[in-house]
């Protein structure tokens, strides 16, 4: 993941994230079917083709009925509110707990993968570190409070490349994207900004601007130069941009009226952790948390166990040194001949404006960071334990099914294609019907229509699509058509 500067009239600080386009396909099932569906002109073939769809959706079901059925089994055993009593009602040993909980992990983990859920990188978790949206606090994980036993052994036994550093501790992963806008006055943020601005100005003036900059300055050199820039073809990437209240011109307008704020999503963020042991007790408890439109650069709201929020070290320093840099500007110009007394007493609001500034700020964000919080607990967060599970189950299913039929329309439509003309043509279909771009994943189309047998392949490795009728004789009637029948036979 990039993040490029963009340069613009106005706005010249935008900046552009950069991302490679995900396999999820961003479509309801239901709008993919009713709009190929409408694109087939004889009446008896839409009835072919919608009797076609529910059949792969049973199918594909009951391929992924076991796995889910031991998932949700072995989940009992830790669900972190009823699975101790579980564990004791088994009377299970704790060595036969430690595999069971593997075994769990391995299973979810694979749903997650088929569900198109992917690890957040140490990369994407800097970039969220290196900005703020609404969230403008310092938030960190109580380490003393997350379990490092349980994915550390997993990932032990199970290596897999581009782990976080905190992959020992919790996993948080992330699926699609999207863009929160915000649209506000923002008025403690603008008067925190032109104080900032002054503040620079002053001490750019007094000659103590580097000085300052190289002690207080919270972040080394800006993160985005940090991302390497990338040379793969723009068709295997998308870019969203990020508008900031600091790249915005401060004129009279916008600093009385209302501003928009823009910032890149995580459509999806799911969160496994397991607490620490207490009271020398250990806690079986596996925390799975779900939630919805995570703005990236306040990413930080889904970490578990988090700390309580307090000025920084950082923030204390930048205090003492502005207070000290402001007394020595202020001696400096008092013994200067000549001097003047409204320069000392700039430099005197200068400096209490600034102390004021950061004690504000940090009010105004403490109350901002609560806001956030309850919305995360009450809008943004999804579901957790057995229901993330189920919603993951779903999600596959969901996912599988679009996959074949657009892939075997796109096949009944245009005839035969090789892997990268299926690939491209369900792409364009994609984009050119519902407005969307994704990374259509052919390969797993592929296998599943060959596991359907739906499909023939030639010697040159290009795919054909049975007619309509084969398809759904060779797929069969689902057990509902059966019951239908039945039901209709019963009545005549």
């Amino acid at each position: 993941m990039d993040v490029n500067r963009m340069i613009g009239k106005k706005t010249p600080k935008r900046e552009a994230v950069r991302v490679v386009k995900e396999s999820v396909i961003p479509i309801s099932k239901n709008r993919i079917v009713e709009e190929l569906e409408d694109m087939i002109e004889n009446e008896a073939d839409r009835s072919e083709f919608a009797k076609l769809c529910k059949r792969v959706e049973y199918v594909i079901r009951a391929w992924y009925m076991i796995h889910f059925e031991n998932m949700m089994e072995l989940y009992l055993l830790f669900d972190p509110v009823h699975g101790a009593s579980k564990i004791k009602e088994k009377k299970l040993s704790p060595e036969k707990v430690d595999e069971l909980e593997q075994k769990f992990l391995s299973y979810l983990f694979q749903v997650m993968r088929k569900s198109n859920f992917a690890i957040v990188t140490d990369e994407e978790f800097e970039m969220a570190q290196s900005g703020n949206y609404l969230l403008n606090l310092p938030i960190v994980v109580d380490e003393s409070k997350v379990d490092s036993t349980l994915l550390s052994k997993y990932f032990e036994n199970n290596p897999c490349g581009n782990l976080p550093a905190f992959s020992d501790k919790y996993l948080i992963f992330r699926r699609a994207i999207g863009i929160d806008t915000t649209t506000e006055f923002f008025y403690m943020a603008k008067l925190d900004l032109i104080i900032s601005r002054l503040w620079s100005w002053l001490l750019k003036k007094i000659k103590f601007e580097g000085i300052f900059r190289l002690i207080c300055s919270p972040k080394s050199p800006t993160r985005s130069a940090t991302f390497k820039r990338t040379e793969e073809p723009d068709e295997e990437y998308m870019t969203v941009e990020r508008i900031r209240l600091e790249s915005i011109d401060m004129s009279l307008g916008t600093l009385l009226g209302k501003v928009e704020i823009q910032e890149p999503t995580f459509d999806r963020m799911i969160v496994v952790y397991r607490k620490a042991c207490t009271n020398g007790e250990k806690d079986r408890g596996i925390y799975i948390k779900h939630f919805k439109n995570i703005p990236m650069a306040d990413m930080e709201l889904v970490l578990p166990e988090k700390k309580s929020p307090s000025l920084t070290p950082m923030d204390w320093v930048q205090f003492l040194v502005s207070v000290v840099v402001g007394l020595g500007a202020l001696f400096t110009s008092m013994e200067t001949p000549g001097s003047d007394m409204w320069v000392a007493i700039a430099i005197i609001s200068a400096l209490v404006g600034y102390c004021a500034k950061i004690y504000f700020s940090f009010q105004q964000n403490m109350e901002t960071y609560q806001n956030l919080i309850t919305q995360s607990m009450y809008d943004k967060q999804l579901d957790s334990g057995k229901g993330t599970l189920l919603h993951l189950c779903d999600d596959v299913i969901q996912q599988e099914v679009k996959e074949v039929i657009l892939s075997y329309f796109v096949l009944l439509q245009h005839g035969g294609a090789t892997k990268s003309e299926l690939d491209d043509r369900c792409e364009e279909l994609i984009k050119e019907k519902f407005g969307l771009e994704c990374n259509f994943d052919e390969e797993d189309a592929i296998q599943k229509l060959d596991k359907l047998g739906i499909v023939t392949r030639d010697e040159m490795d290009r795919r054909t699509c049975l007619s309509l009728k084969e398809a759904n004789e060779i797929i069969g009637p689902t057990t509902e058509e059966l019951v239908l029948k039945a039901k209709k036979r019963s009545q005549s």
